[in-house]
């Protein structure tokens, strides 16, 4: 009965906006967390949350989740207030990889990745189940861990479960708050890129990041964050520049080109005395 009810979520056109907050602020225990912040996520891009540590990135991301709401301001998600969206509807329509996704009863590998289909249960889209959590867990290379049980994996191994567990869930948006944190050189590199292949193929990807050149490198925009207010957000060659990242973090770095690429290397001016 519930599947011939079941709405399937449009798809927005590359450029379209998904998700937007409009003068947003919020705080907590006295201390101003967010300040008249506005933002778009848009369909086809991966946007790049930076700044320094409690400059409200995680904060930002949560708003725009639905899973906070704000002090003021608003946020509207396909075109509707955020707030009219049940929490079901949410959960087909974007995928969420919190910071601190804590995955610690002794789950198996392969269910942990079997969560992020709960959304498509009793509906249409249940039959991709097998396609999309085997996709999932081939592209986290987890699949050698699949009978693990998840307290015996190292940090590394527990972040690629939960973010095999949020691309299992195929909606059109990943909200993904520092995927990269635990992991090493290369599978740093493979999440990013997989976010980036998720949004050429039109999906929209937010994502918080603490290194800038990983910024640099797969952001098609950042938005730089500095005590609850974007300082900066536009394209990251006009973002990541000397002047603006020396000024918002508080140390002095130069910004050189990729020797291929092009893309901005953000170096910290060090005395070697």
């Amino acid at each position: 009965m519930a599947a011939r009810h079941f709405a399937l979520p449009e798809r927005p056109e590359s450029g379209d906006v998904v998700c937007a907050a409009e003068a947003v602020t919020l705080s907590r225990g006295g201390r101003v967390l967010l300040d008249s912040v506005s933002i778009e996520l848009r369909a086809g891009e991966v946007l790049a949350l930076l700044g320094p540590n409690g400059a409200g990135k995680s904060t930002l991301l949560s708003l725009l989740s639905g899973d906070v709401a704000p002090d003021e301001g608003s946020v509207r998600f396909g075109g509707r207030d955020i707030d009219e969206w049940s929490l079901s509807d949410l959960a087909r329509r974007r995928s969420v990889l919190l910071q601190d996704n804590q995955l610690l009863f002794p789950f198996t590998v392969l269910q942990v990745v079997e969560m992020g289909r709960a959304p498509w249960r009793r509906t249409p889209l249940e039959d991709e189940d097998n396609e999309a959590i085997s996709e999932a867990i081939s592209s986290a290379d987890i699949a050698h861990l699949g009978t693990r049980r998840v307290p015996s994996l190292s940090g590394g191994e527990r972040a690629r479960a939960a973010f095999a567990r949020v691309m299992a869930g195929r909606t059109g948006v990943l909200m993904l708050d520092e995927p990269t944190a635990a992991l090493d050189l290369g599978h740093q590199e493979s999440v990013l890129g997989l976010a980036r292949d998720r949004a050429r193929s039109g999906d929209a990807v937010l994502v918080v990041l603490h290194d800038l050149n990983l910024a640099s490198a797969y952001a098609d925009r950042i938005a730089l964050l500095r005590d609850g207010r974007i300082a900066a957000c536009d394209a990251p060659e006009q973002v990541l520049t000397s002047e603006i990242v020396s000024e918002v973090y508080r140390t002095p770095v130069e910004v050189i080109p990729h020797p291929e690429t092009g893309r901005g290397i953000v170096l910290p001016l060090r005395s070697l005395a």
